[in-house]
């Protein structure tokens, strides 16, 4: 079966996008979605993502497949680069156009904006350990600098929910973390019965902070936004930074703002088409 597709990035966090809108599922498994990710004999991502049609009202719905085959709730970067696929396949959407995308996370709601950006309401931050899950603490608590014994270290963890799991820790210098040891360590924690996304943090300033990433199901990624959103949070609620701030992440930057007044996390950055194809 012949598989047309086009690629799109957001700061590097890359992605394959399947135009999906004639079936409810996804017209590939998860297997096949490994091979199409492989960097050496596929394509090359860190997942797959399907444009699929809407459900209870929403515009489309959104799945997507991890490079190693399992499948998030949510993906920030990813709902941005979908956002922009759908303004493509519709006929390019205007600047301003919002689209409703129910995810296994709720409805996300992205934005178009000038110069390939995309605003998206990424909703309510989830505290409470049951909401991440954790078993870190009691289930109706937070999770908030509590200890987390890992490789013979003792962290201090913050956990948030973007409706994904995300546990964040504050370090001196987000250049001296063995993300490649420490980051299968965290995602596979026992305290995580889902598994984790882990998010090593350096606040260079109160609205300015340092991002170093593992992704679960995808590993060391160069963006999160998910992540980013998550962090900020953990930065506000431990008093360490504002709830304005641009998350600085390997691929580049996103502006994060977790609003005083609605509760809402909104997050603005790039997503950018790269090219088409035909996986055969």
């Amino acid at each position: 079966m012949s598989i047309y597709f086009t690629k799109y990035q957001g700061l590097g966090n890359d992605f394959i996008l399947i135009d999906n809108r004639h079936q409810i599922t996804p017209i590939i498994t998860p297997e096949l979605a490994v091979l199409m990710c492989d960097r050496n004999f596929g394509i090359g991502a860190d997942g797959v993502i399907f444009a699929l049609p809407g459900e209870n009202g929403s515009d489309y719905t959104m799945r997507i497949y991890n490079s190693d085959g399992s499948e998030p709730e949510m993906c920030g970067n990813g709902i941005r680069c979908l956002a922009q696929f759908i303004a493509e396949i519709e006929g390019d959407a205007p600047i301003g156009k919002t689209y409703q995308i129910q995810t296994l996370a709720g409805v996300i709601c992205p934005r178009l904006e000038a110069d390939e950006q995309v605003t998206v309401d990424m909703g309510y931050p989830q505290l409470k350990a049951q909401e991440i899950p954790t078993t870190l603490v009691s289930a109706d608590n937070q999770v908030i600098n509590e200890p987390l014994e890992i490789a013979q270290t003792t962290w201090l963890v913050t956990c948030v929910s973007m409706g994904n799991p995300h546990c964040i820790t504050f370090v001196e210098d987000v250049a001296a973390i063995p993300l490649a040891t420490l980051g299968p360590k965290f995602e596979h924690h026992t305290v995580f019965p889902s598994r984790t996304n882990t998010e090593f943090i350096q606040v260079i300033r109160p609205d300015y902070i340092k991002m170093l990433v593992w992704e679960r199901g995808a590993g060391a990624t160069l963006a999160c936004g998910t992540g980013a959103c998550a962090s900020v949070v953990a930065g506000v609620i431990t008093n360490k930074i504002d709830r304005k701030c641009t998350v600085e992440l390997p691929g580049g930057c996103l502006n994060i703002h977790w609003s005083d007044t609605d509760q809402r996390v909104y997050m603005t950055g790039p997503a950018k088409k790269v090219f088409t194809g035909c996986y055969l």
